[in-house]
């Protein structure tokens, strides 16, 4: 480990301990088992990718603090205008963290980005086949002889199967924070997303933006009080600035966007639904397998006995229920909006029809897209899911869409709805059109 790990780690761990947030150590995962074996298993992600060229000599990272973050962003094709800052400590570099100089967060479809400025960067990757796999990056090694990116097990002590069960995961929580940035644990939190009400997200987060006429619980610092939780400090839940506190020109861009944070909350939530279900399929198809082997029986690549094809058919339920905003929250009463700067680069990445329909483009008025089917189903994870189990999503897709009365699940979709997401999906999505 580098001096800043050794710096910032040990208090990290132990306030984790003190308050009972994180486990010791997730070797005891399923995911750590055969056939995942996470840690045991090189990533083929955008990092591995990033290295390569690093080594060929096509990226340099030189400068501030800021000036590398600002390349490493580049680098990995990530917007900085998808900054949100979150002041809880909640990271294990929490002895940099305060409400006045909080932790940014950068992110795309494939990666995510942590920082506080002094201290290392956080960079979680996608593998479509393991998860999220997590690194750290230091920003102040000097040129050439060594890799940034050190691949870090002790992220697996909060994102290993602690606050999201079974799996290496991404999550947004919400949890009520002191005016040092002290997360008051004995109030709870929330992980939030999709469907988590308006009123308990973002507590410890900054949001920039207005967000209707329901007060979030960002920009909050609370206390404790006879058992109960008391405002501190309210910044206000419709602000268009950070507060004059927190220096905006620490970081790459100046807020924390109201639309970035409902993205964010949405892609951990729909990421977490393809983990799982391409591990469960995985873990019961070995299971499988292996009895087939002791019962000398014909090995089979799809799933024949009951138990693994209602392990597929749930999985598929779980996907489809994410991709397709079942139970998502309405947005709230009221004008939602925020920096139109991350509206427009998200947009603007979108797959598009010849005629320029995108599963991109952002609604914002009562839901978070025009079309509620998560572009998430572009991503390499979702392409290598195991291939029986993405059959079964787009079979019962095309079921849902075609012949709605025979999925009542999904009567949220409406008619027009449905009908523009086929005709989406027909075009841009390789397989997806009917033989």
């Amino acid at each position: 480990m580098n001096r800043i790990i050794h710096r910032l780690l040990a208090p990290a761990l132990l306030a984790g301990f003190i308050a009972g947030e994180c486990r010791l150590m997730a070797s005891d995962e399923p995911f750590e088992q055969a056939p995942i074996s996470y840690s045991a298993t090189a990533p083929n992600d955008v990092i591995r990718r990033l290295e390569t060229r690093i080594a060929a000599g096509e990226f340099r990272f030189q400068g501030s603090d800021r000036e590398v973050a600002r390349a490493l962003l580049q680098a990995l094709n990530i917007p900085e205008s998808s900054q949100v800052l979150v002041f809880s400590k909640t990271s294990f570099q929490l002895s940099l963290i305060h409400p006045n100089t909080p932790r940014a967060l950068y992110f795309s479809s494939e990666c995510y980005v942590g920082w506080v400025p002094g201290g290392l960067m956080e960079v979680t990757s996608i593998d479509p086949r393991l998860g999220p796999v997590f690194y750290t990056f230091d920003p102040h090694l000097p040129e050439g002889g060594q890799t940034r990116f050190h691949r870090d097990s002790d992220c697996l002590r909060c994102h290993g199967g602690t606050f999201v069960r079974e799996i290496p995961a991404l999550f947004v929580r919400s949890i009520a924070t002191d005016r040092n940035g002290q997360p008051i644990f004995s109030q709870g939190s929330t992980v939030v997303d999709d469907t988590t009400p308006f009123n308990e997200r973002w507590a410890g987060w900054y949001v920039t933006g207005t967000g209707g006429l329901v007060r979030h619980r960002g920009n909050i610092l609370s206390r404790e009080r006879d058992g109960g939780l008391v405002v501190d400090v309210d910044f206000g839940g419709n602000r268009t600035q950070l507060p004059s506190a927190v220096d905006a020109n620490r970081f790459l861009g100046a807020g924390s966007d109201v639309v970035a944070l409902l993205m964010l909350e949405h892609q951990c939530g729909m990421q977490n639904a393809l983990t799982r279900a391409a591990h469960q399929c995985r873990r019961i198809l070995q299971y499988q397998h292996n009895l087939q082997r002791d019962l000398k029986e014909t090995i089979t690549e799809g799933p024949t006995y009951d138990s693994a094809r209602r392990v597929y058919d749930s999985c598929a339920q779980e996907v489809l229920d994410r991709l397709l905003f079942r139970e998502a929250a309405t947005f709230p009463e009221g004008s939602l909006a925020g920096d139109h700067l991350f509206a427009r680069d998200y947009s603007h990445r979108g797959i598009r029809t010849r005629d320029g329909r995108s599963l991109a483009d952002l609604d914002l008025g009562t839901r978070l897209f025009k079309l509620r089917c998560s572009p998430l189903i572009y991503s390499d994870t979702f392409r290598q899911l195991p291939e029986h189990l993405r059959d079964r999503i787009l079979e019962r897709l095309h079921r849902i869409l075609d012949e709605p009365e025979l999925e009542p699940r999904y009567a949220h979709l409406e008619a027009a709805e449905r009908k523009s997401i086929r005709e989406i999906l027909t075009e841009t999505l390789p397989g997806f059109a009917r033989r």
